[in-house]
This record gives structure tokens, sequence and C-alpha cells, in this order.
């Protein structure tokens, strides 16, 4: 992941922190989601744990299956 894009991602994390109070005013449920895709072993396991690390949340198990 370039530079740039990784300035996003973080700008993004920070706009979502400081928005809570106002889910929480509106109703809205606090959350938010990033669909990560891309053939094995690009790196993305790795970014949602530093997006966990940045945030200081505890990382959701995350499969790409489907229960059944």
């Amino acid at each position: 992941m370039d530079l740039e894009q990784k300035r996003t991602v973080l700008e993004d994390l920070d706009m979502f922190v400081e928005s809570k109070e106002y889910y929480q005013r509106v109703g809205w449920a606090w959350k938010r989601g990033y669909l990560l895709y891309g053939p094995p072993s690009t790196q993305k396991s790795p970014l949602v744990a530093a997006m966990a690390n940045y945030l200081k949340f505890t990382e959701a198990p995350a499969t790409s299956k489907m229960s059944e």
C-alpha cells in the first residue's frame, strides 16, 4: 500500500472516531466497514491488524466462507 493510500485510511479512521457522538445523537450504530479484496498474501490481514491497533480496538474474526 502506498503512502497516499495509508494516509487516506488513517484520515478515514480518525474521522470515524471523531464522529462517535454524532452517531449516538442521531441514533445510528457506531460502526465502520471496509471491503478488502485481492488474491492471497497481499497484506489484507496485516492491514486489519494495523487498523485495530491504531484504534486500540480488538480485532473481530473474519472469514471468507459463509456459515452453514
